[in-house]
């Protein structure tokens, strides 16, 4: 998840550096995908695959999740200022309004063609429909949160023990980081 909070805060500098030199956006690559023919029959068994895994209910889910994580991390990646938690606010307010589910899942079908065949699909209806891949359903994002908390907690700590390790390994960068915290310069020491 920190990954993809570092991610969002560069496409954010982007969006911002874009919108104050008013540049156009890219064009979205993934739409063309969407345009190219799908057979109608696939199509119906895909979007039908999606119904019975709640599709729409997870990205919903996901995007609160996403949200509420990286919302702390754009509010502290902008530069000092009251303005901060309103600009964030803001953003995200108009991004929702931007947020267009339907396009999602539009692009989601132009996926689930590219990566599987119909038979597949048909397959994977089959097992979404039973009581064990009912399970997985429920299951599945209850599990990927627990896994994403606990890489978290992992992650933290081996960021914790090598920061620790490589300033122990070089007293001249810790002199300089903790002159840096400090605000003095290394020319004042």
């Amino acid at each position: 998840m920190k990954i993809l909070a570092v991610a969002l805060c560069l496409i954010l500098s982007t969006c911002v550096k874009a919108a104050q030199s008013n540049a156009a956006p890219a064009p979205d690559s993934a739409v063309s995908a969407v345009q190219s023919k799908i057979d109608p029959a696939k199509e119906a068994d895909i979007r039908h695959l999606m119904e019975v895994v709640g599709t729409a209910g997870l990205v919903r889910q996901l995007m609160g999740s996403v949200e509420q994580t990286l919302k702390p991390t754009l509010v502290n990646a902008l530069p000092p200022g009251d303005y901060r938690e309103k600009l964030a606010d803001l953003f995200f307010e108009k991004f929702h309004s931007k947020f267009d589910i339907q396009h999602l899942l539009d692009l989601a079908v132009a996926r689930y063609d590219e990566n599987f065949s119909d038979e597949e699909i048909k397959g994977l209806i089959k097992f979404y429909e039973t009581p064990l891949g009912q399970k997985v359903i429920t299951a599945l994002p209850k599990l990927t949160a627990e896994l994403q908390q606990d890489g978290q907690k992992l992650g933290r700590q081996m960021g914790r023990d090598a920061m620790i390790e490589v300033l122990s390994e070089h007293p001249d960068i810790a002199r300089a980081l903790q002159d840096a915290s400090h605000g003095a310069s290394p020319a004042s020491r």
